[in-house]
Protein backbone atom coordinates (compact mmCIF):
# COMPACT_ATOMS: atom_id res chain seq x y z
CA UNK A 1 0.00 0.00 0.00
CA UNK A 2 0.95 3.51 -1.31
CA UNK A 3 0.83 6.91 1.06
CA UNK A 4 2.39 9.88 0.42
CA UNK A 5 3.72 11.87 3.22
CA UNK A 6 1.39 14.26 5.41
CA UNK A 7 2.16 17.67 6.47
CA UNK A 8 1.53 18.61 10.10
CA UNK A 9 1.77 21.87 11.83
CA UNK A 10 3.01 22.03 15.32
CA UNK A 11 1.93 25.15 17.52
CA UNK A 12 4.61 26.38 20.31
CA UNK A 13 3.15 24.82 23.19
CA UNK A 14 3.01 21.22 21.98
CA UNK A 15 6.66 21.68 20.15
CA UNK A 16 7.88 22.54 23.54
CA UNK A 17 6.41 19.40 25.78
CA UNK A 18 7.85 17.23 22.82
CA UNK A 19 11.01 18.93 23.06
CA UNK A 20 11.20 18.23 26.53
CA UNK A 21 10.12 14.75 26.29
CA UNK A 22 13.09 14.26 23.99
CA UNK A 23 15.63 15.79 26.36
CA UNK A 24 14.20 14.37 29.58
CA UNK A 25 16.22 10.87 30.07
CA UNK A 26 13.93 9.74 33.04
CA UNK A 27 11.14 8.74 30.48
CA UNK A 28 10.82 5.52 28.68
CA UNK A 29 12.32 5.32 25.27
CA UNK A 30 9.09 4.86 23.47
CA UNK A 31 7.92 8.20 24.27
CA UNK A 32 11.04 9.85 22.89
CA UNK A 33 11.33 8.35 19.95
CA UNK A 34 6.87 9.07 19.30
CA UNK A 35 8.07 12.53 20.41
CA UNK A 36 10.98 12.61 17.18
CA UNK A 37 7.97 11.03 15.03
CA UNK A 38 6.30 14.24 14.77
CA UNK A 39 9.21 16.83 15.29
CA UNK A 40 10.59 15.27 12.12
CA UNK A 41 6.93 15.44 10.43
CA UNK A 42 6.78 19.28 11.42
CA UNK A 43 10.13 19.74 10.05
CA UNK A 44 8.93 18.26 6.75
CA UNK A 45 11.17 15.00 6.56
CA UNK A 46 9.64 12.12 4.74
CA UNK A 47 8.67 8.81 6.05
CA UNK A 48 11.93 6.86 4.97
CA UNK A 49 14.22 9.92 6.91
CA UNK A 50 11.52 9.71 9.71
CA UNK A 51 12.11 5.57 10.06
CA UNK A 52 15.16 5.86 9.97
CA UNK A 53 15.88 8.62 12.65
CA UNK A 54 13.06 6.73 14.88
CA UNK A 55 14.58 3.62 14.08
CA UNK A 56 11.26 2.05 13.50
CA UNK A 57 8.98 0.67 10.73
CA UNK A 58 6.90 2.40 7.94
CA UNK A 59 3.13 1.27 9.92
CA UNK A 60 4.91 2.27 12.98
CA UNK A 61 5.18 5.98 11.64
CA UNK A 62 2.04 6.29 10.15
CA UNK A 63 0.56 5.42 13.51
CA UNK A 64 1.76 7.98 15.23
CA UNK A 65 1.42 10.62 13.17
CA UNK A 66 -1.95 9.78 12.74
CA UNK A 67 -2.09 9.15 16.81
CA UNK A 68 -1.14 12.77 17.14
CA UNK A 69 -3.34 13.76 14.85
CA UNK A 70 -6.50 12.68 16.71
CA UNK A 71 -5.54 13.15 20.18
CA UNK A 72 -2.42 15.82 20.14
CA UNK A 73 0.43 14.82 22.42
CA UNK A 74 -1.47 13.13 25.37
CA UNK A 75 -2.36 10.52 22.89
CA UNK A 76 1.56 9.79 22.02
CA UNK A 77 2.02 8.88 26.06
CA UNK A 78 -0.80 6.58 26.23
CA UNK A 79 -1.03 2.95 24.87
CA UNK A 80 -3.21 1.54 23.25
CA UNK A 81 -5.09 -1.17 25.57
CA UNK A 82 -4.96 -4.86 24.23
CA UNK A 83 -7.54 -7.75 24.92
CA UNK A 84 -6.22 -10.05 27.43
CA UNK A 85 -5.22 -13.56 25.77
CA UNK A 86 -7.23 -15.15 28.37
CA UNK A 87 -10.81 -14.63 27.72
CA UNK A 88 -12.56 -13.71 30.76
CA UNK A 89 -14.31 -15.77 33.22
CA UNK A 90 -18.42 -15.67 31.63
CA UNK A 91 -20.68 -13.94 34.27
CA UNK A 92 -22.49 -17.15 35.07
CA UNK A 93 -19.21 -18.26 36.59
CA UNK A 94 -18.82 -15.04 38.89
CA UNK A 95 -22.21 -15.50 39.97
CA UNK A 96 -21.67 -18.92 41.05
CA UNK A 97 -18.41 -18.38 43.00
CA UNK A 98 -20.58 -15.60 44.94
CA UNK A 99 -23.50 -17.37 45.72
CA UNK A 100 -21.20 -20.32 46.44
CA UNK A 101 -18.91 -18.40 48.99
CA UNK A 102 -21.48 -16.57 50.87
CA UNK A 103 -24.34 -19.41 51.18
CA UNK A 104 -22.40 -22.73 51.31
CA UNK A 105 -19.06 -24.12 53.22
CA UNK A 106 -16.51 -26.66 51.92
CA UNK A 107 -17.21 -30.22 53.13
CA UNK A 108 -13.56 -30.62 54.68
CA UNK A 109 -13.42 -27.03 56.35
CA UNK A 110 -15.25 -23.59 57.95
CA UNK A 111 -14.57 -21.43 55.76
CA UNK A 112 -13.38 -21.47 51.74
CA UNK A 113 -9.78 -20.53 50.63
CA UNK A 114 -8.94 -19.74 46.95
CA UNK A 115 -7.38 -23.43 46.36
CA UNK A 116 -10.85 -25.12 47.58
CA UNK A 117 -13.19 -22.58 45.80
CA UNK A 118 -10.67 -23.18 42.71
CA UNK A 119 -10.87 -26.69 43.21
CA UNK A 120 -14.88 -26.66 43.20
CA UNK A 121 -15.51 -24.44 40.42
CA UNK A 122 -12.72 -25.38 38.07
CA UNK A 123 -11.21 -22.18 37.87
CA UNK A 124 -7.66 -21.05 38.99
CA UNK A 125 -6.86 -19.54 42.04
CA UNK A 126 -6.18 -16.39 41.18
CA UNK A 127 -9.35 -16.20 39.04
CA UNK A 128 -11.37 -16.91 42.72
CA UNK A 129 -9.02 -14.28 44.45
CA UNK A 130 -10.11 -11.46 41.64
CA UNK A 131 -13.71 -12.60 42.03
CA UNK A 132 -13.94 -11.90 45.89
CA UNK A 133 -11.98 -8.35 45.52
CA UNK A 134 -13.82 -7.54 43.14
CA UNK A 135 -17.08 -8.32 45.00
CA UNK A 136 -15.53 -7.52 48.49
CA UNK A 137 -15.89 -10.73 49.91
CA UNK A 138 -12.75 -12.28 52.52
CA UNK A 139 -14.24 -15.50 53.82
CA UNK A 140 -10.56 -15.98 55.56
CA UNK A 141 -11.68 -13.21 57.93
CA UNK A 142 -13.98 -12.96 60.95
CA UNK A 143 -14.91 -10.09 63.15
CA UNK A 144 -16.07 -11.21 66.92
CA UNK A 145 -19.43 -9.50 68.09
CA UNK A 146 -21.58 -9.48 70.84
CA UNK A 147 -25.12 -7.64 71.35
CA UNK A 148 -25.89 -6.42 74.93
CA UNK A 149 -29.48 -7.98 76.01
CA UNK A 150 -29.80 -5.93 78.79
CA UNK A 151 -33.48 -3.82 79.01
CA UNK A 152 -31.68 -0.66 79.80
CA UNK A 153 -29.66 -0.61 77.26
CA UNK A 154 -30.68 2.89 75.87
CA UNK A 155 -30.70 4.32 78.84
CA UNK A 156 -27.36 3.23 79.96
CA UNK A 157 -25.38 4.36 76.48
CA UNK A 158 -27.33 7.60 76.60
CA UNK A 159 -26.20 8.18 80.02
CA UNK A 160 -22.65 7.23 79.95
CA UNK A 161 -22.11 8.84 76.18
CA UNK A 162 -23.38 11.90 77.22
CA UNK A 163 -21.10 12.36 79.72
CA UNK A 164 -18.13 11.52 77.45
CA UNK A 165 -19.65 14.24 74.99
CA UNK A 166 -20.47 16.95 77.59
CA UNK A 167 -19.37 16.41 80.48
CA UNK A 168 -21.05 18.40 84.09
CA UNK A 169 -19.54 21.39 85.14
CA UNK A 170 -17.52 21.05 88.51
CA UNK A 171 -17.35 17.51 88.26
CA UNK A 172 -14.87 14.82 86.80
CA UNK A 173 -15.95 11.70 85.15
CA UNK A 174 -13.66 8.75 85.50
CA UNK A 175 -13.51 5.13 83.48
CA UNK A 176 -12.89 2.61 86.19
CA UNK A 177 -11.83 -0.59 86.11
CA UNK A 178 -9.16 -2.89 87.08
CA UNK A 179 -7.05 -5.29 84.62
CA UNK A 180 -7.11 -8.73 86.70
CA UNK A 181 -4.31 -11.34 86.53
CA UNK A 182 -1.53 -9.71 85.04
CA UNK A 183 1.20 -12.26 84.87
CA UNK A 184 4.90 -11.38 85.45
CA UNK A 185 6.48 -13.91 83.14
CA UNK A 186 10.06 -14.08 82.50
CA UNK A 187 11.32 -15.89 79.59
CA UNK A 188 13.36 -18.62 79.85
CA UNK A 189 16.18 -17.63 77.37
CA UNK A 190 17.36 -13.81 76.03
CA UNK A 191 16.32 -13.01 73.01
CA UNK A 192 17.78 -11.79 70.02
CA UNK A 193 17.53 -8.06 69.15
CA UNK A 194 16.44 -6.45 66.31
CA UNK A 195 18.17 -6.01 63.27
CA UNK A 196 18.19 -5.26 59.48
CA UNK A 197 16.56 -8.09 57.97
CA UNK A 198 15.87 -9.93 61.20
CA UNK A 199 12.89 -9.14 63.67
CA UNK A 200 13.50 -9.21 67.41
CA UNK A 201 13.09 -13.16 68.96
CA UNK A 202 11.43 -14.19 72.10
CA UNK A 203 10.85 -17.54 73.43
CA UNK A 204 7.57 -18.78 73.29
CA UNK A 205 8.08 -20.86 77.14
CA UNK A 206 8.42 -18.65 80.19
CA UNK A 207 8.39 -19.06 84.35
CA UNK A 208 5.43 -17.38 86.18
CA UNK A 209 6.82 -15.14 89.14
CA UNK A 210 3.08 -14.73 90.17
CA UNK A 211 0.42 -12.00 89.23
CA UNK A 212 -1.02 -8.64 90.02
CA UNK A 213 -3.67 -6.57 89.53
CA UNK A 214 -4.29 -2.98 88.38
CA UNK A 215 -6.73 -0.46 89.33
CA UNK A 216 -7.16 2.21 87.09
CA UNK A 217 -9.24 5.62 86.91
CA UNK A 218 -9.39 7.08 83.98
CA UNK A 219 -10.03 11.40 83.66
CA UNK A 220 -12.66 11.37 80.17
CA UNK A 221 -11.77 15.36 79.95
CA UNK A 222 -7.51 15.07 81.17
CA UNK A 223 -6.46 11.71 79.62
CA UNK A 224 -4.70 11.33 83.34
CA UNK A 225 -4.35 8.11 85.20
CA UNK A 226 -4.73 6.97 88.64
CA UNK A 227 -3.18 3.53 88.93
CA UNK A 228 -2.60 1.08 91.72
CA UNK A 229 -1.74 -2.63 91.52
CA UNK A 230 -3.29 -4.93 94.32
CA UNK A 231 -2.48 -8.66 95.26
CA UNK A 232 -6.38 -9.08 94.59
CA UNK A 233 -9.55 -7.88 93.20
CA UNK A 234 -12.14 -8.23 95.91
CA UNK A 235 -14.54 -5.73 97.12
CA UNK A 236 -11.51 -5.67 99.67
CA UNK A 237 -9.19 -3.77 97.23
CA UNK A 238 -11.82 -1.82 95.57
CA UNK A 239 -13.32 0.12 98.44
CA UNK A 240 -9.13 0.86 99.17
CA UNK A 241 -8.94 2.18 95.58
CA UNK A 242 -12.61 4.32 96.05
CA UNK A 243 -10.82 5.97 99.01
CA UNK A 244 -7.76 6.53 97.21
CA UNK A 245 -9.81 8.38 94.23
CA UNK A 246 -11.35 10.12 97.20
CA UNK A 247 -7.86 12.01 98.45
CA UNK A 248 -6.97 12.70 94.88
CA UNK A 249 -10.05 14.37 93.22
CA UNK A 250 -10.92 18.03 95.26
CA UNK A 251 -13.46 17.60 97.78
CA UNK A 252 -15.40 20.05 95.98
CA UNK A 253 -16.08 18.04 92.98
CA UNK A 254 -18.64 15.64 92.36
CA UNK A 255 -17.40 12.43 91.06
CA UNK A 256 -19.37 10.51 88.20
CA UNK A 257 -18.04 6.87 87.77
CA UNK A 258 -18.26 4.50 84.76
CA UNK A 259 -18.11 1.01 85.94
CA UNK A 260 -19.05 -2.60 84.77
CA UNK A 261 -21.10 -4.85 86.26
CA UNK A 262 -18.54 -7.15 88.00
CA UNK A 263 -19.88 -8.39 91.27
CA UNK A 264 -17.55 -6.43 93.14
CA UNK A 265 -18.44 -3.04 92.38
CA UNK A 266 -22.00 -4.02 93.79
CA UNK A 267 -21.20 -5.50 97.62
CA UNK A 268 -23.11 -4.22 100.78
CA UNK A 269 -20.04 -2.85 102.02
CA UNK A 270 -19.28 -0.94 98.64
CA UNK A 271 -22.97 0.13 98.88
CA UNK A 272 -22.08 1.44 102.48
CA UNK A 273 -19.12 3.55 101.76
CA UNK A 274 -20.63 5.22 98.88
CA UNK A 275 -23.72 6.19 100.81
CA UNK A 276 -21.50 8.27 102.95
CA UNK A 277 -19.72 9.53 100.38
CA UNK A 278 -22.74 11.37 98.60
CA UNK A 279 -20.56 12.82 95.46
CA UNK A 280 -19.55 9.60 94.33
CA UNK A 281 -22.12 8.56 91.33
CA UNK A 282 -22.17 5.50 89.70
CA UNK A 283 -22.79 4.50 86.15
CA UNK A 284 -22.99 0.90 84.93
CA UNK A 285 -22.73 -0.38 81.56
CA UNK A 286 -25.19 -2.46 79.83
CA UNK A 287 -24.09 -6.25 80.28
CA UNK A 288 -21.98 -7.51 77.73
CA UNK A 289 -21.12 -3.89 76.56
CA UNK A 290 -17.40 -3.36 78.59
CA UNK A 291 -16.28 -1.89 75.00
CA UNK A 292 -18.13 1.65 75.84
CA UNK A 293 -15.96 1.90 79.59
CA UNK A 294 -13.24 3.96 77.80
CA UNK A 295 -10.34 2.92 80.49
CA UNK A 296 -10.60 -0.53 78.16
CA UNK A 297 -8.47 1.45 75.67
CA UNK A 298 -5.48 2.77 78.13
CA UNK A 299 -5.72 -1.00 79.14
CA UNK A 300 -5.24 -1.95 75.85
CA UNK A 301 -2.08 0.96 75.35
CA UNK A 302 -0.30 -0.53 78.20
CA UNK A 303 -0.53 -4.18 77.75
CA UNK A 304 0.83 -3.89 73.95
CA UNK A 305 3.78 -0.98 74.91
CA UNK A 306 4.47 -2.13 77.97
CA UNK A 307 3.60 -5.27 79.62
CA UNK A 308 3.08 -7.94 76.90
CA UNK A 309 6.60 -8.29 75.80
CA UNK A 310 8.30 -7.62 78.73
CA UNK A 311 10.40 -10.05 80.77
CA UNK A 312 10.27 -9.54 84.52
CA UNK A 313 11.83 -11.85 87.03
CA UNK A 314 9.57 -11.12 89.75
CA UNK A 315 5.96 -9.18 91.07
CA UNK A 316 7.62 -6.45 92.04
CA UNK A 317 9.43 -5.57 88.81
CA UNK A 318 6.30 -6.06 86.88
CA UNK A 319 4.68 -3.33 89.36
CA UNK A 320 7.65 -1.52 88.90
CA UNK A 321 6.97 -1.20 85.29
CA UNK A 322 3.32 -0.35 85.28
CA UNK A 323 3.90 2.25 88.04
CA UNK A 324 6.90 3.55 85.52
CA UNK A 325 4.17 3.63 82.42
CA UNK A 326 1.66 5.56 84.63
CA UNK A 327 3.98 8.15 85.53
CA UNK A 328 5.27 8.72 81.83
CA UNK A 329 2.03 8.53 80.90
CA UNK A 330 0.62 11.18 83.09
CA UNK A 331 3.48 13.80 82.28
CA UNK A 332 2.22 14.29 79.11
CA UNK A 333 -1.92 12.63 79.35
CA UNK A 334 -3.56 13.14 76.17
CA UNK A 335 -7.82 11.99 76.56
CA UNK A 336 -9.17 9.27 74.15
CA UNK A 337 -11.79 11.30 71.90
CA UNK A 338 -15.53 9.58 72.04
CA UNK A 339 -16.39 10.56 68.56
CA UNK A 340 -19.98 8.24 67.83
CA UNK A 341 -23.02 9.85 69.73
CA UNK A 342 -25.91 7.37 71.28
CA UNK A 343 -28.02 7.40 68.33
CA UNK A 344 -25.30 6.27 66.42
CA UNK A 345 -25.01 3.41 68.58
CA UNK A 346 -28.03 2.82 68.95
CA UNK A 347 -29.23 2.64 65.20
CA UNK A 348 -26.10 0.20 65.15
CA UNK A 349 -27.47 -2.00 67.87
CA UNK A 350 -31.23 -2.17 65.86
CA UNK A 351 -29.81 -3.38 63.14
CA UNK A 352 -27.83 -6.02 64.41
CA UNK A 353 -30.90 -6.83 66.64
CA UNK A 354 -32.96 -7.29 63.66
CA UNK A 355 -30.22 -9.28 62.10
CA UNK A 356 -30.05 -11.80 64.54
CA UNK A 357 -33.87 -12.16 64.55
CA UNK A 358 -33.86 -12.51 60.89
CA UNK A 359 -31.32 -15.59 60.93
CA UNK A 360 -33.81 -16.80 64.00
CA UNK A 361 -36.56 -16.95 61.68
CA UNK A 362 -34.89 -18.87 58.98
CA UNK A 363 -34.04 -21.71 61.33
Amino acid sequence: MRRSDICLYLGPADRSELQALISNRNIPRKLVWRAEIVLATSDGHGTVEIMRRAATSKPTVWRWQERYLDEGVDGLKRDKTRPSRVPPLPMETRLKVIAKTVQETPPNATHWSRALMAEAMGISPSSVGRIWAEAGLKPHITKGFKVSNDPMFEEKVTEIVGLYLDPPDRAVVLCVDEKSQIQALDRTQPGLPLKKGRAATMTHDYKRHGTTTLFAALDVKSGQVIGECLPRHRAKEFLKFLRRIDKAVPVRRDVHLVLDNYATHKTPEVQAWLNKHPRFKLHFTPTSASWLNLIERFFAEITSRRIRRGSYSSVDKLEAAIYDYLAQHNEKPRPFKWTKTADDILARESRALNALDEIRGNR
